[in-house]
């Protein structure tokens, strides 16, 4: 058989499967149902002496892995906040592994660099960000706020005289760096990729949302002198509130002092009208992080480094090289804005979801989830025992059950309900601790997710708390 038929049948079947995966319906189970023993047996069947048809490959993988997989695509997923892939974008995606572009500048892929230019001008538009902020096309919000964080440290260190491209870390002076008591552990994390221990870190006292309190940031940046950066966050994990971004963007400015906001998920609510007091401020901040793959419902992997200032950006992150050959005519160079010089070309696929969706589509999808954030915390309002922790306004629903009772005893029962809800194995719900308990913790963020369906979660929830209670 020649390379290319190979080639035919395999992508045919994958084709088929992926057609089939996405097909409408309920797909049931929710949750998997292959073992690790029982995956380990079809993967690992050992490295064959001599390849395999692709037909036969793609069978056996299909075979290996669909008892296997979290069906995130479904609009019953509600564990954690993750996009379930727009079938456009997963079209698009396919797309870009056949044509195989390697983004790294605009001579290695052309249209791959055009596609990033256009979809950051549409992505900045539709934030409402400065249009002038230049934009870096990540694999999600990890990434994306080690870059903005590290073209804050350049910045912050240049702006009191010292100049760390050309001197280095060792003897740079101290960064302090403000965040709230309750910033997401990706941000930890990047600070530590970044050099940045506990003691450089001076952490804000927090609202019971999870707010950051700005008369605790104002005095707390009293203490310190030196260079210092500001970490504020749009979309609590569990609660999904925001930071005062006024407030504290006035307060770092009389500082001379780079904010930062993760706004992973939360930063789609600024896209709609009647939610876009819960950004009110946040365009004056320096740099933005967001997600592509979560309510964007881009395909995994994605996510965006928006820098409101584009030298300090290239400043940290340039990657140049003799044989990385750049012309004044070229467009984009991707590799100014990111550490990854070899990578996907993610721009075709934001550029396609964009254009599938559309503003209008973007603004209905994330109305339609809060919508449904709010009913679900109507229907459970009228239920004894049940307890809605947050204010919800976006699309996050932190859940606690039982009343009266000490708190082992009301954890005990929540992760009795999360179980209940798990084995009838329609929606696929976890639990979490916030507020020193544990929560369930619904996340609204698939594609298709609308009422009928919070309904239906409802009823199940319902359920599950009259046999725990009981």
């Amino acid at each position: 058989m020649s390379k290319q038929k190979d080639f035919e049948k395999a992508a045919e079947l994958a084709l088929q499967e992926a057609v089939s995966w996405r097909s409408d319906g309920v797909k049931l189970p929710a949750i998997p149902t292959a073992s690790k023993e029982d995956m380990l047996a079809l993967f690992d069947g050992g490295l064959p002496e001599t390849g395999n048809s692709g037909e036969a490959v793609i069978e056996q993988l299909i075979k290996a892995a669909e008892n296997g997989l979290v069906n995130n695509t479904h609009p019953n997923f509600y564990s954690w906040v993750q996009g379930s892939s727009h079938p456009v974008g997963v079209a698009a995606d396919i797309l870009t592994s056949a044509w195989g572009q390697n983004a790294a500048i605009y001579q290695t892929a052309p249209a791959a660099a055009i596609a990033e230019e256009v979809a950051a001008k549409w992505l900045l538009e539709l934030l409402g960000l400065p249009s002038s902020s230049s934009l870096a096309f990540v694999t999600g919000a990890t990434m994306a706020s080690f870059i903005c964080l590290a073209a804050a440290r350049s910045e912050a260190l240049k702006r009191h005289g010292y100049d760390l491209e050309e001197e280095g870390m060792s003897d740079a002076p101290a960064i302090h760096v403000f965040l709230g008591a309750e910033a997401h552990a990706t941000i930890l994390s990047d600070l530590r990729y970044l050099g940045f221990g506990r003691n450089n870190l001076v952490f804000i006292d927090v609202d019971d949302q999870g707010r950051m309190l700005a008369d605790d940031l104002r005095q707390q940046m009293k203490n310190f002198e030196g260079p210092k950066i500001v970490i504020a966050q749009a979309g609590h994990i569990n609660s999904g509130a925001f930071d005062p971004f006024n407030e504290i963007v006035d307060i770092a400015r009389s500082h001379d002092t780079w904010v930062h906001v993760d706004g992973a998920f939360g930063l789609w609510a600024n896209v709609v009208p009647e939610l876009s007091d819960l950004c009110a401020g946040i365009e004056k901040a320096d740099s933005w992080t967001v997600d592509g793959h979560k309510w964007l419902q881009v395909p995994y992997d994605s996510g965006f480094a928006i820098v409101k200032h584009p030298d300090a950006h290239k400043r940290a992150m340039d990657i140049s090289a003799s044989y990385l050959v750049r012309d004044e005519r070229d467009g984009r160079n991707p590799s100014q804005f990111s550490p990854e010089l070899s990578r996907r070309s993610r721009g075709f696929v934001v550029w396609a979801v964009l254009q599938a969706m559309g503003k209008q589509g973007v603004q209905e999808m994330v109305a339609r989830h809060c919508r449904c954030a709010l009913h679900l915390q109507s229907r459970l309002a009228e239920v004894s025992g049940v307890r809605i922790l947050n204010e919800v306004r976006l699309n996050q629903v932190a859940i606690a059950f039982g009343e009266g009772a000490s708190s082992e005893e009301c954890d005990r029962m929540t992760n009795e309900v999360i179980d209940e809800i798990r084995l009838e194995n329609t929606n696929f719900v976890l639990g979490a601790r916030w507020k020193e308990q544990v929560i369930l913790r619904i996340s609204i963020i698939s594609l298709f997710t609308d009422l009928e369906h919070i309904d239906s979660l409802a009823d199940s929830i319902i359920r599950a708390w009259a046999k725990v209670a009981r």
